[in-house]
């Protein structure tokens, strides 16, 4: 005999109601044991964010400061990588702990990224600074020149040897090692690599042809690969003959020695925020404050530097959550915190720079219950 089920209209409606309710009451217990993990206050706010590693030092300073400063707005910052930080921030197929207030990338997001975003997109210049090519040469105390001959030919994989005729051609005094070159690159989709190829791309022909400028690349040769610009200086560090990009208060934390690197004027400069300013004189940002810096003119310019960016919503659910990300950005926009960022040899922004990012922060608001939107 058949047997048929049958749904009431009321009891469809009844079942529906409790998945909703069911669902929200995941997402308050999700909330609620955030807060409880990073201890914030009753009245307080958790702001969750995750990206860039280049940035993460400064950021780290930052929060720590603003927190002690400011005890009812708790900062956590996850430095995972600007892809997976542009990934978290978008927000699509999350799992409960990967939830973010605001995300960070040094290679800012793309169009599709920005389209897919459920409650908008600011791209928010928050810091800048070098991508320096650190090496481990044994027994070797002098300073390394590099023409763009010779780092477009070893991240190429086409000079293979420390003593290769286009490294000792700009290193005459030096006695250079028989010693087979090891590149260090990264493993995760990142905005270091981001700009280290954005800037090979406006250089080399052959690197556009092969590779272009993207955060994740397929590296020639048997490169070594490591998460994060931690991951890579310590990589550099324990492997003689190795040579790799991180971010420069990376390698200056750890030890390492850094490339001068030769610019479009024909000059050798090292990755020093001083000469990272000179090659960001005169940005000049469009209205979605996305701009890249790939081959800067100047005898002073570094040629690989980077702006790093804060991704936030342009709408916010809770009012408490729009207003603490606008008064942690601005503070950490204002003189006092972007001259702590050249402690750490990244390089406060140029003030053309900073008063664009303080006005499109005044775009974050939210939305009340009723739908109206508050400031």
């Amino acid at each position: 005999m058949k047997h048929t089920c049958k749904f009431v209209p009321g009891f469809l409606a009844a079942m529906a109601v409790f998945g909703l309710l069911l669902v929200a009451g995941c997402q308050m217990a999700s909330d609620q044991v955030a807060r409880i993990k990073h201890a914030v206050p009753p009245d307080g706010v958790l702001l969750r964010g995750a990206g860039a590693t280049f940035p993460s030092e400064i950021y780290k300073r930052w929060f720590e400061l603003y927190q002690k400063q400011n005890p009812k707005t708790v900062v956590e910052y996850d430095a995972v990588g600007s892809g997976e930080g542009v990934r978290r921030f978008v927000g699509v197929n999350l799992d409960p702990g990967e939830q973010v207030e605001f995300g960070a990338s040094d290679a800012a997001m793309n169009d599709a990224d920005i389209a897919r975003t459920k409650d908008g997109a600011l791209m928010i210049p928050m810091t800048a600074g070098s991508v320096a090519l650190a090496y481990n040469l044994p027994n070797f105390n002098g300073q390394l020149k590099l023409s763009r001959q010779a780092y477009i030919g070893i991240l190429l994989g086409k000079i293979k040897q420390w003593n290769d005729p286009a490294i000792r051609r700009t290193n005459p005094e030096i006695n250079l090692p028989n010693l087979t070159i090891s590149t260090v690159v990264r493993s995760d989709a990142s905005g270091t690599t981001f700009a280290l190829t954005k800037h090979l791309d406006a250089v080399s022909p052959q690197w556009r042809s092969q590779y272009g400028a993207a955060t994740l690349v397929n590296w020639p040769g048997n490169a070594m690969r490591a998460k994060g610009n931690e991951g890579v200086a310590a990589m550099i560090k324990r492997s003689e003959g190795a040579i790799g990009y991180v971010g420069y208060d990376f390698a200056r934390k750890v030890g390492l020695r850094v490339a001068w690197l030769e610019n479009q004027d024909g000059k050798f400069v090292p990755p020093l925020a001083a000469n990272a300013s000179a090659a960001l004189a005169g940005t000049n940002l469009p209205e979605n404050l996305r701009s890249f810096v790939t081959d800067p003119a100047g005898a002073d310019s570094y040629p690989i530097v980077t702006m790093s960016w804060i991704l936030v919503h342009r709408q916010y659910s809770n009012a408490a959550t729009a207003r603490a990300l606008r008064e942690l950005f601005a503070w950490t926009l204002s003189p006092q915190a972007q001259q702590m960022a050249r402690d750490l040899e990244y390089v406060p922004l140029p003030a053309a720079v900073t008063e664009k990012s303080l006005a499109a922060l005044q775009q974050v608001k939210s939305n009340d219950a009723s739908g109206a939107t508050i400031r």
